[in-house]
This record gives structure tokens, sequence and C-alpha cells, in this order.
């Protein structure tokens, strides 16, 4: 049966691409560069032979026409491309992803949207970009609603994690399977929900969402305007006792959060947590290792580095 090898989680920012040089927290943004080499040479230490790759949508693939709570990639998969992230098709393992789709859904396990010309953006072509690189693995690719509410569950994400995490086990061979998570850790960015926006910008924001389908790239300027001009809004102290929960294999209480009490502490983007809570359940909640913490308000985001390595992991997990 297939095996999971490695899990990682890691924040992401398409900040890093376009304003490098402006960073002012330089040596910050260094360690947290760093750290995601780091990351990068685990996986490559763990032998891979596919990645499931769990991040979420900020409108380039997913519209307001349609967006599941869930999609998995299980044929085409092409990358948007936007702020310097990876362009064009990705290599993508049809055959794991089918499997899984399979298993979760005629399973009985749970009802998820699948794609067969799967879109995605900088949710993971980020991760892409800094974990996958020279390393010529395929992806399977989920992509995971949690910027149009009303968004799932954080248990019901721990509900799909582990049933993925089953289905994996029941895949015929010796395949090897890392899990990356990627989003996070605290942040707002200036998107308003999309039910109830408050003046130009975000009724912009909304009909951008609705209308960018066939040419986001119209709505591009104006949006990385909004965003920049944003002010952060980091907490470095919700992100350590997140951080401190992974560490010690407790990150299982993050089913126990509510959309509003994330947002309420630590802003709109810390939603993207659901995918950081759901390779920790596929990992068995084993303790995490922190590679990297840093806040850097330049990049409006607490970014964050760890690792699930279960040949690392205490015997009692």
């Amino acid at each position: 049966m297939a095996k999971l090898v490695l899990g990682v989680g890691a924040s992401h920012s398409t900040l890093m691409n376009t304003h490098w040089e402006e960073t002012t927290h330089k040596a910050e943004a260094e360690r947290f560069r760093a750290a995601l080499g780091a990351a990068r040479d685990r996986i490559a230490a763990a032998r891979p032979d596919v990645v499931v790759l769990l991040g979420s949508n900020h409108f380039r693939g997913f519209w307001l026409d349609l967006i599941p709570p869930f999609t998995l990639g299980v044929g085409e998969c092409i990358a948007s491309g936007e702020s310097g992230t990876p362009k064009g098709p990705q290599n993508v393992d049809v055959d794991l992803a089918r499997h899984l789709a399979d298993e979760v859904v005629e399973g009985g396990r749970f009802d998820l949207a699948f794609s067969a010309r799967l879109q995605i953006d900088h949710g993971q072509s980020h991760a892409i970009q800094y974990l996958l690189a020279g390393l010529d693995v395929p992806i399977v690719p989920l992509v995971v609603n949690v910027f149009a509410p009303p968004l799932p569950t954080f248990g019901r994400c721990e509900g799909l994690a582990l049933a993925l995490r089953d289905a994996i086990a029941s895949y015929p061979g010796d395949t090897r399977v890392a899990v990356i998570a990627s989003g996070g850790l605290s942040h707002r960015l200036p998107w308003p929900d999309w039910r109830d926006p408050h003046g130009e910008d975000e009724d912009f924001m909304v009909q951008a969402w609705l209308d960018g389908r066939e040419n986001w790239s119209d709505y591009d300027v104006r949006r990385r305007q909004i965003i920049r001009a944003a002010e952060a809004a980091i907490s470095p102290e919700f992100d350590d006792r997140i951080l401190d929960l992974f560490a010690v294999g407790k990150a299982g209480e993050l089913a126990g959060y509510t959309s509003a009490a994330i947002e309420a502490e630590a802003g709109n983007g810390a939603q993207e947590l659901r995918t950081w809570l759901m390779m920790a359940a596929m990992m068995d909640y084993i303790p995490a290792e922190r590679l990297a913490y840093e806040s850097v308000p330049e990049w409006l985001t607490g970014m964050g580095v760890v690792v699930l390595d279960p040949a690392a992991a205490p015997a009692a997990h």
C-alpha cells in the first residue's frame, strides 16, 4: 500500500516575487526563504513519488459563478502564473488522483467535487515554485474554498483529510506520498464578504470575482493596487499558539475553531489554516518541527514553515 512519508505546512505570498527588493524586514524575509529551501531539502530526502498539494483559491480558477468547498484535480492542471509564480501545465499523478476520488466519493466517505481540467493559482503554485523546485515529482492538487463564504467548517476539512489518508493507504503498490499545505498564517486581505460589500473598492472586488473567469487580467492592476495599499494585520501571538499546537501533536484542536473565531483573532487570510489542519490530520497529528516563523508586514502575513516527519516522530505516535 502507499505510504505517507512527509507533511509540510508553509505560508505563501506573491509579494515575495513582486516586491522582494522593497521588503524592509529583509532579515526576516531571508530566514523565511531559507526555511522554504530547508523544507524543500526535507521533501527531496523523503523521496516522494507524488505530492498531495492542499491549497486555496484566490479567484483565478474558481469564481463566484461556481465555487465548491473542495475540488480535487484528476486530470489536466494549469497554473495561472500570476505574480511570477509557475505558469502552464503541471504534472499530475492522474492514477492516484482518480483513486482518491473513487475511494472518497464512491466509498461513501465524502461528497467531493473533481476537475479534469483544473486551474490553480499561487495557492498551490507558490509551493510548487519554492518547495518542489527541481524535484520533478507529480502532484495531486486539492483546492479548498477559504475566501468565498459560506466556508467548509474546520471539522469537515478534518473529515475529508482522514478520508484521503485512508484512501492513500488503500492505493496498491509502494508509492511514497508527501503532503504539502500552502497558506496562512495570520493575515488580513482587503477582500470583502462577497455577500455584503461596502464601498467602491469592495464592489469592484466582488464584480471581478463574478466576471473575471475569461478576463481576470483586466481586473488585476487595480486588484494589486488594493492589496498593496492594505495595512498589515499580523498576530504573532495567535501564530505562535497555533505553531505550538503543531509542535506537540495537538493540531487537531484547530477542528474546533469557527470561521468567525479565526477571522476575529487572525484575519480572513488565516482561513487558509484549513489546509494545515488537513495536512496534519493526514499525517495522524504527529508532532511538527518548526523551521521558521517570521512576521513580515510588507507581505501582510505571518510566514511560517513546519515539517511533519514520521521517521522523526516519537514512538507514541
